[in-house]
């Protein structure tokens, strides 16, 4: 069945039918208190109640691909196979409740080993603490954060075959989709950025060599991901700074990621340096239909998007594909089903669990 609103349309990536295009973006929750990456009660709540809320696709948190790729100690993970076992509980729920799930595979590079936000420390962890050494393409440190190591060529090799491997693990696990975390100046995006990547490699200086380490994990993850299932990448399209990556520089590596068989590219922006962002409603859209419009690959959007009326404008564009909902969907766990009443979708036809149906906006 077509429904009028977009928002409500259903979409096909491959062999996954996914309900609708109001979908969660991924959110750190620093709830792995255990220190051992292994989701727990919070993350199936977290995720669970979105799912009942009507998000067609719920993607989890960046899941480390390594011990030393997480954000803080308290990051989830899916480098062992007891996460991929407490991962596969929350996608069966997902599942149940006619959701489609998807998780996001990430290292941090250099801006790993810091404290949780939770903390009243900020900054890079001591080892004496429990802090670790990052890694970067360079030793270049992200504000006010320790120096890393910089990557040896068999290191990144190393890291390629992480990524794969979780991979393989979130298929295990009953994850529908995958996504490369290219963004918000983690592991990938550093070796994008010429301002964090100084190396005279084949895996720096010109555009092709930058790129090269994410069509790599890309193609690595695409050959150990079902050929069935979506695979996404996220990326920051601009760097907000002079001299970093451009929205010109994300249409050209969509390009050779479509040709490696990524499927759709979620369009973020920022987060490898500090810089002065014009944050306001809806900021990113545009780059997520630029790079389209570049590519022709398919584009989700995601920035400030919190009203449906704005939503429903941003589906039925043809230059983006789906919408993200972070910040939003904090506040409002089921905000697809308030958003389905104010576009003039019954409520027969909103995505209610049977269980809530007696509580329908109408």
């Amino acid at each position: 069945m077509t429904i009028s609103p977009a928002l409500f349309n259903p979409l096909t990536i491959r062999d996954l039918e996914i309900p609708n295009r109001i979908w969660l973006a991924p959110m750190c929750q620093y709830s792995c208190f255990a220190g051992d990456g292994v989701p727990t009660d919070w993350h199936l709540v977290h995720l669970g109640a979105r799912a009942t809320g009507g998000f067609g696709l719920v993607l989890s948190e960046a899941a480390a691909v390594t011990p030393d790729g997480r954000i803080s100690a308290q990051d989830a993970g899916i480098w062992n196979d007891a996460q991929a076992g407490a991962w596969r509980r929350i996608t069966d729920f997902v599942h149940a409740q006619g959701a489609t799930v998807g998780i996001q595979l990430a290292h941090a590079g250099r801006k790993a080993s810091v404290y949780s936000p939770f903390a009243k420390q900020s900054g890079s962890v001591p080892a004496a603490e429990g802090g670790w050494t990052t890694v970067g393409p360079s030793p270049i440190a992200f504000d006010g954060f320790a120096e890393p190591v910089a990557l040896s060529t068999d290191q990144i090799a190393g890291v390629v075959d992480a990524f794969a491997n979780a991979a393989r693990r979130a298929d295990a696990a009953g994850f529908d989709v995958v996504e490369i975390h290219a963004a918000h100046g983690y592991l990938l995006h550093q070796f994008l950025s010429p301002l964090s990547n100084e190396r005279n490699d084949s895996y720096g200086g010109s555009f092709d060599n930058r790129v090269r380490i994410v069509l790599e994990v890309a193609e690595a993850v695409r050959q150990a991901w079902p050929e069935g299932k979506p695979l996404f990448v996220r990326i920051s399209a601009t760097d907000w700074t002079d001299g970093g990556w451009t929205p010109a520089d994300s249409g050209r590596l969509a390009r050779l990621l479509g040709d490696r068989g990524v499927d759709l590219i979620d369009v973020s922006t920022g987060g490898n340096v500090q810089a002065d962002i014009p944050v306001g409603p809806g900021y990113q859209v545009e780059f997520a239909r630029s790079v389209h419009r570049e590519s022709g690959i398919a584009t989700a959007a995601v920035g400030l998007i919190t009203q449906p009326d704005q939503a429903e404008k941003v589906a039925g564009d043809d230059d983006v594909t789906a919408v993200l909902l972070a910040r939003a969907a904090l506040r409002e766990p089921a905000w697809p089903l308030r958003a389905a009443y104010e576009l003039g979708v019954s409520h027969r036809d909103a995505p209610y669990p049977a269980q809530y149906t007696r509580g329908a906006w109408r």
